[in-house]
């Protein structure tokens, strides 16, 4: 999952005067790097798009649904690839944090034109219980026996993650599951579908709203020291748990694996 270990630095207790100063001399690299992050929006939407040939068939509440099925009434579709395999006791904490946003700004989505929904490879019955227990009520749906999260580079086969031989974030490259993390956007128009963009890795950090508030604070994501960045990160009904399974511990022992360094 995207994240990074934000050094402290130590603090020094000066006047309003010199406080306000050195503030406004780092509002103007904020003003750049929000500049910055406008250009690099305005890019992204000018991206070439790929026609989507395939036929995918999911299965949710509902039983069978093609791809098209996703966007519900809107144009624009934006996918989660929440890592959670078949067979797994639950789904990754860290998805699962980010996932804990979805329902209240899915609301807000809607207003635009664009659909927000998850996708895992896990069995459907496996997604339902899980989803209850978590009490969510965005869709969520199983590409369990499509290619669905292979052709997007967020499945593996067993082999080719243990041998380092696979496609993740562009590049090839070793990681500790058979699942990973990423989103991807797609566009219908007349009829057809288009895939316009996905990001993995640290490329889902915008995606991580608590992580944007704790970089605002004096200790920031105080991830040093841990075995690896987000350790600390639990299913919301397990915090104060010593004895809760994290699913985590199945991939991301091997902090130099983690796709937080992807």
């Amino acid at each position: 999952m995207a994240t990074a270990t934000i050094n402290k630095s130590g603090s020094k207790v000066v006047s309003h005067e010199e406080w306000l100063a050195v503030r406004k001399q780092f509002l103007a690299k904020e003003k750049e790097l929000t500049h910055l992050r406008d250009e690099l929006s305005r890019q992204r939407r000018e991206l070439p798009w790929e026609r989507v040939a395939k036929q995918y068939t999911f299965e949710g509440p509902s039983g069978k649904i093609a791809l098209a099925d996703l966007f519900g009434k809107s144009s624009q579709l934006i996918v989660y690839h929440f890592m959670f395999g078949p067979g797994w006791k639950e789904g990754c904490p860290s998805c699962s944090m980010i996932a804990d946003q979805f329902d209240s700004i899915r609301v807000h989505m809607l207003q635009r034109d664009t659909n927000l929904i998850a996708v895992s490879r896990a069995t459907w019955p496996e997604i339902d219980a899980f989803k209850k227990r978590m009490e969510w009520q965005f869709p969520w749906v199983s590409s369990f026996g499509s290619d669905f999260n292979h052709d997007y580079n967020v499945s593996f086969s067993k082999q080719d993650a243990e041998s380092g031989n696979i496609v993740y974030n562009y590049e090839t490259a070793s990681f500790p599951a058979e699942e990973a993390p990423g989103a991807s956007v797609f566009y219908r128009k007349d009829g057809e579908i288009f895939h316009t963009y996905s990001s993995f890795g640290r490329g889902l950090d915008m995606m991580l709203n608590n992580y944007n508030f704790l970089d605002l604070t004096p200790k920031g994501r105080d991830e040093d020291g841990l075995p690896w960045p987000m350790a600390w990160v639990r299913h919301h009904d397990k915090y104060g748990d010593p004895k809760a399974f994290d699913a985590m511990m199945l991939f991301a022992q091997n902090k130099e694996e983690c796709c937080s360094k992807k």
